[in-house]
């Protein structure tokens, strides 16, 4: 039984030293924003499609590719 628990202990220090001492992950420098909440790139986008007149509806008017 006293194996038991020393087995118990040395797993709870190795795991311990671990979190303490082993290797670290590195967190993204900045924050990451998505282009779909990137106030410049709906801005483009709002942009592009205002200049080009569709403003983002198709217009079903393509041919149709054979």
């Amino acid at each position: 039984m006293i194996y038991l628990l020393a087995l118990i202990g040395l797993i709870a220090v190795i795991v311990l030293f671990w979190k303490a001492f082993g290797p670290t992950t590195q967190a993204p420098a900045g924050k990451v924003v998505g282009p779909d909440d990137d106030p410049e790139f709906l801005w483009r986008m709002n942009r592009d499609s205002r200049r080009s007149g569709t403003d983002g509806q198709d217009t079903g008017k393509s041919e149709p590719t054979e």
